[in-house]
């Protein structure tokens, strides 16, 4: 039989290897008596490992004949999941036969409410499949394998996110393994008659459950409620001889014709226009809330063969209407309705793919919290040698049985704190909160620690670097294919009627909505510029046309001439009419980002022929353009005004033939137009940085942060941006790599040219030969990931500006980054970055819109201040006060562990209230309080660690436990050699009260526990002074938070706390001492107690905090305390013998490429892809020229 392995959703991000696995009764008995005899655990264990739960209940078998299939994901977190295979009947033609039909044609019938299916009925089918994250995998017998059929099953069109009921939370949030071990120590301290603690266990983490319950199902309720407005809308479907058929959008499949309604809606579905326009709002995707005008699906060639032009989701998103956008306006024909034909339903939607991101998160991956678990696993090892010893030692010593038992399982508690989860995420909370009060909002708290690793910052730069709007700087018209001088703007009477004034006032996707101008902001400018006048028909208007009605502008009338002169090619009929001078715009192909460029087709009102009038970026509007008119330094001018950091806009124009009428420009190529222009001459845009830019660029810069600038603007203009607000020094060097793909049998190759003239910094470019920074053009980086992936790397290590990036480009880049071990962070405005918002470790976005869904953090900032206020300000404080608790919780475990094995020795214990106030007065309030220590006022140039396995964490807590140990063992071992001491009874007390003796003689219940004796009280007061010396030593302020005397509420507790026992210790209290158990004491002894936790606070101190300063290689020093110091020193001294080799992957390269002669390529050098595939350990390109 064979035992295959297959992949679904193969190259997708949810890629999953698959396996098939057939029940087996006898494994699921001998599991049930395994559940049996172990009370239930191994069910629990079960639970939590899908994996083991399957190979231990089935056995393997083929992917066909599965009836569970185990499946793993291929990402680097492997996660695993187990889903039952159904079968369902479908009566009809096998859908899996070539010759069903046409996918458009054979929509018949329904299935059942839940599934149609594109067949004839002819039999009865079973088919197979299993339902894995709100996706079905279908049986596909010519693949064998699992798919997604879209083509030929359609779910109900409704993304139905089920909100579970509470006692479904409630079960799945009570079988978290730390609530599991919760109960078995609350369980175990009832046994022992230790209530008071269970109970304050019990309280905990009701409140911690129901708090998780409530956030939960309020992030459900807020999911449901965000699709809900889209999901159930009443729609007319376009039926056979033109019925329209009113019905519910959840009985749409792909193939039906939708009437789109003119009042405007919320679409249910993603739909591509077949006729009219729309305005459309898709602030729910991009994060802009400027209206885009979507236009239908254009007319195939009349020459083209295939006679049809297939439909791509990426190529034609100009013409497809988004699930969840909103329909503003639409604009129709006479006779004929705005239609769409739907193309994909429920959560194969866009938005259902978002909200399928949001319900089924990636898990969060970060060192701290694997190091958290394998931290865990030796405190459980080092209760399992107290258990052993507690065991042995109650067995030879004659300890009845339950005394044992409770005894031994008590050190488990001990050592491993059930209030550990608790205190751990305290900081979070807090840093939560902290960051709402700054106006930070966050989705994924688990990310909080995370960002306090940021080593490098992506930002965008159009409303994040830069101001969102863009000013009009001036015009530099074009005549002769000669430059005119440059000119503040275009509002002049001389050339209202020129042709270049025309283009600024047509080639544009400006609308009206309510009244008011609205558009892309770039547009609004330049045609406000102009200060013409742009008028819409109405709908009464348009439908009394067999066309659409074109949009009109026209110039105030102020800048009108007297007389307008009459054209000879104007018709006498039409100049004669009352009428001004006036533009209609009769065909509009939309701005593409992959065209770069945007075209009208025009007519004057009277002309007869048409005018073209394009747009776009200035290399490509030139490349269009007779080689004549366009002015032979045009590169020269373009490179000096991009320098400068405008954003440059070229204007073309076209005389069109007169044989292109009204209809056949309707249906003309766009190819066809954009030909053989006139080249009219440039337009400046200025884009100004906001005032916040460079001062956090220079913190984050101080701070050892790297910057980079991933924008979709032209690659001068953002290296000038990067320039002015000191993302790139101004004495660095710029290296542009130019990447050409594979063309006419030639392998693909990248140039290296300076962005500028390197002579102006010759001398300091030789002193600092290091400072370069990488740029590169979307279509560069595109050539590099697929035939340079070697190289990739190396120029993502230096690369500073990516510029003209698409959406998908800079997901890709951020992937790139990580990939070299960066800790990246991402800023945006949300327009075309959730993407990277998304991947990245740290996504802040500054758009409140929903797009800021896909983002961990949304700010109400509009400005990247808040990247440094998130970094300081929540994530490095949440990460440093993480360790603090973490470390402290630790020590507490060990240090009470070391006071109960001492003890046990003697057969003795701590008393119930001496562990209650242990716990609660001191425990909980200390880890609590500590957590709230205000960050430091600046970022410094240090990161925290990233794990708990590391030199200076482990040295900080191996040095205090051996600290602790020791001054315990000395307390213990001391007292017992004291001249007065011998077995304590009531009778050898020594009170300061004389009668105090006689009191508790014929008081004093028998102790049965053993627990009134001087090693328990020694050890009580010694130990309790521990847990606050370790807390202070571990609540470190500087560099990464205030010092702990600001922090009132943790100064205040240790105070009390001390005086307290300082109190207790030396002005005993009867009532006190009979509570804890404590036995008086000679006064010699109490000073004594006082001298050891003296110095015990002086060492713990000074190990841990004593400051050395610490000289880097470029100046700049550290204070780095005693521990980290000393921990770098011990590393460095057991890697003597060998050279030390940076963990992350980035520091690496660096280290590689500061040797490299041949690195960075030096200018006009070209380097070529091998053809092939080279060996492995082979470079994948070669240095072919230097010249």
């Amino acid at each position: 039989m064979e035992k295959d392995l297959k992949i679904v959703n193969k190259e997708e991000e949810d890629e999953m290897e698959l396996q098939g696995y057939r029940v087996c009764r006898w494994r699921v008995a001998l599991v049930g008596l395994g559940v049996l005899c172990t009370g239930g655990f191994l069910l629990l264990l079960l639970y939590w490992m899908p994996e083991w739960c399957v190979k231990a209940t089935c056995t393997r078998t083929t992917v066909r004949e599965a009836q569970v299939v185990l499946l793993r994901s291929t990402d680097e977190f492997k996660r695993w999941f187990l889903a039952k295979v159904r079968v369902m009947l479908a009566p009809g033609r096998n859908p899996f036969d070539t010759n069903s039909g046409n996918f458009f044609f054979h929509l018949k019938c329904f299935l059942n409410k839940k599934f149609r299916l594109i067949s004839e009925f002819t039999f009865t089918l079973q088919i197979r499949y299993f339902t894995l994250h709100s996706k079905k995998y279908f049986w596909n017998d010519k693949l064998q394998n699992f798919e997604v059929l879209t083509r030929l099953f359609f779910g109900v069109n409704e993304m139905e996110v089920k909100v579970p009921s509470i006692l479904k939370l409630l079960f799945k949030e009570v079988l978290n393994p730390f609530y599991i071990f919760q109960l078995f120590s609350v369980i175990l301290w009832t046994v022992d008659e230790y209530h008071f603690y269970a109970i304050a266990i019990v309280i905990m983490s009701l409140v911690s459950i129901a708090a998780s319950l409530y956030t939960i199902k309020m992030q459900y309720i807020m999911v449901r409620d965000m699709v809900a407005a889209h999901s159930i809308v009443r729609v007319s479907i376009c039926r056979a001889n033109s019925e329209i058929e009113e019905a519910l959008s959840t009985d749409l499949v792909p193939g039906d014709v939708v009437v789109i309604p003119s009042n405007g809606t919320i679409m249910p579905c993603d739909a591509v226009l077949i006729s009219g326009t729309c305005i459309v709002n898709e602030s729910m995707l991009t994060g802009e809330s400027v209206p885009v005008t979507k236009t239908n699906l254009p007319n195939p060639d009349e020459g083209d063969s295939n006679g049809s032009v297939t439909y791509t989701l990426e190529e034609h998103k100009r013409h497809t209407l988004f699930c969840g956008t909103h329909i503003i306006q639409t604009r129709f024909y006479s006779g004929e309705l705005v239609k769409a034909v739907v193309v994909r339903t429920g959560f194969r939607t866009a938005k259902g793919q978002l909200v399928r991101s949001i319900l089924y998160p990636k898990p969060t991956d970060f060192k701290l919290y694997r190091d958290a678990y394998l931290f865990l696993l030796c405190l459980v090892a080092v209760a399992a040698v107290g258990f052993v010893y507690s065991i042995v030692f109650s067995i030879i010593n004659e300890v009845p049985a339950k005394t044992i038992i409770i005894e031994s399982l008590d050190i488990i508690t001990i050592t491993v704190p059930p209030a550990l989860p608790a205190a751990m995420t305290a900081g979070i909370v807090y840093a939560h909160r902290r960051l709402k009060l700054i106006g930070i909002f966050c989705i994924s708290p688990q990310r909080i620690n995370i960002c306090g690793q940021l080593n490098l910052v992506c930002f965008d730069k159009t409303g994040t670097l830069t101001e969102d709007g863009l000013d009009l700087w001036g015009v530099q018209r074009v005549e002769n294919a000669t430059f005119h001088l440059p000119e503040e703007n275009a509002y002049k009477e001389s050339l209202v009627k020129s042709q270049f004034v025309a283009c600024m006032a047509t080639c544009h996707s400006l609308t009206k909505i309510d009244g008011q101008l609205s558009g892309d902001p770039l547009d609004l400018k330049m045609f406000e510029a102009t200060g013409w006048i742009l008028e819409e028909a109405t709908e009464e208007e348009t439908s009394l046309h067999n066309r659409i009605m074109p949009t009109v502008v026209r110039p105030p009338k102020q800048l009108m001439p007297p007389e307008a002169l009459m054209s000879p090619e104007q018709d006498m009929e039409l100049y004669q009419l009352p009428s001004a001078y006036e533009i209609g715009i009769v065909r509009q192909f939309p701005f593409s980002s992959a065209l770069q460029r945007m075209c009208v087709v025009t007519r004057l009102l009277g002309e007869k022929r048409m005018d073209a009038y394009l747009k776009g970026a200035p290399e490509v509007v030139a490349s269009l353009c007779k080689k004549d008119t366009v002015p032979e330094d045009f590169a020269e001018v373009l490179e000096d005004y991009t320098k400068q950091g405008f954003r440059v806009i070229a204007l073309a124009h076209r005389r069109l033939e007169s044989k292109l009428t009204w209809h056949k420009v309707q249906g003309v190529n766009r190819d066809h137009i954009e030909a053989n222009m006139e080249f009219l001459g440039l337009i400046m845009m200025q884009n100004k940085l906001k005032p916040e830019t460079p001062g956090v660029l220079q913190e984050l810069c101080r701070a050892h942060i790297r910057t980079v600038m991933v924008t979709g603007d032209n690659m001068l203009t953002a290296i000038s941006v990067a320039r002015d607000c000191g993302m790139i020094p101004p004495q660095d060097r710029v290296i542009i790599a130019d990447a050409l793909p594979p063309r006419d049998g030639q392998a693909a190759k990248i140039t290296w040219h300076y962005a500028d003239n390197p002579s102006k910094h010759a001398g300091k470019a030789q002193l600092l030969e290091d400072q370069y920074h990488f740029a590169m053009s979307g279509n560069s980086f595109a050539v590099i990931t697929e035939h340079f992936q070697d190289l990739l790397p190396k120029l993502v290590l230096r690369g500073t500006v990516f510029a003209r990036m698409a959406p998908d480009q800079k997901t890709q880049l951020v992937e790139a980054l990580q990939s070299v071990d960066y800790f990246v962070g991402m800023c945006g405005d949300g327009a075309n970055d959730c993407g990277a918002l998304k991947r990245a470790h740290g996504g802040i976005s500054l758009s409140e819109l929903e797009a800021s869904v896909a983002s961990p953090f949304t700010s109400k900032t509009p400005n990247i201040s808040c990247t440094n206020n998130h970094t300081k300000t929540m994530s490095t404080v949440s990460l440093i006060t993480s360790f603090c608790v973490f470390k402290f919780m630790a020590l507490y475990s060990i240090i009470q562990y070391i006071s109960v094995t001492l003890l046990y020795s003697i057969l003795s214990n701590l008393g119930d209230l001496q562990f209650l106030f242990i716990d609660m007065a001191i425990i909980l309030v200390i880890a609590f309080t500590m957590s709230l220590n205000p960050a430091w006022k600046e970022l410094v140039p240090r990161r925290p660690p990233s794990g708990l396995i590391s030199g200076p964490l482990l040295f900080s807590v191996l040095s205090q436990i051996i600290i602790c140990l020791s001054f315990q063992t000395i307390t213990f071992l001391w007292v017992r050699h004291q001249a007065w001491y011998q077995i304590w009874t009531p009778e050898y007390d020594f009170p300061h009260h004389a009668n105090f003796s006689l009191e508790l003689n014929s008081s004093e219940e028998s102790d049965d526990h053993n627990i009134q004796n001087y090693e328990n009280t020694s050890l009580f007061y010694v130990s309790c002074f521990q847990y606050l010396i370790v807390a202070i030593v571990f609540s470190k302020g500087k560099p990464f938070r205030q010092p702990s005397y600001k922090n009132w509420p943790f100064g205040l507790s240790c105070i009390c706390l001390y005086v307290f026992l300082f109190y207790i210790m030396f002005y005993p209290v009867p009532a006190i001492d009979s509570s804890f158990e404590i036995v008086c004491v000679p006064s010699e002894w109490r000073v004594t107690l006082l001298f050891i936790i003296l110095v015990n606070a002086a060492v713990s101190f000074l190990v841990e905090v004593r400051p050395c300063v610490i000289h880097t290689r470029v100046g700049r020093c550290h204070i780095l305390g005693g521990i980290d110091f000393s921990g770098a020193k011990c590393l460095s001294w057991l890697c003597c013998r060998r050279k030390t080799v940076p963990k992350a992957r980035y520091m690496h390269l660096a280290q590689e490429l500061s040797v490299d002669p041949d690195w960075p390529p030096k200018p006009t050098t070209t380097t070529e892809a091998k053809p092939g595939n080279p060996p492995k350990n082979e470079s994948s390109y070669q240095i072919v020229a230097d010249s």
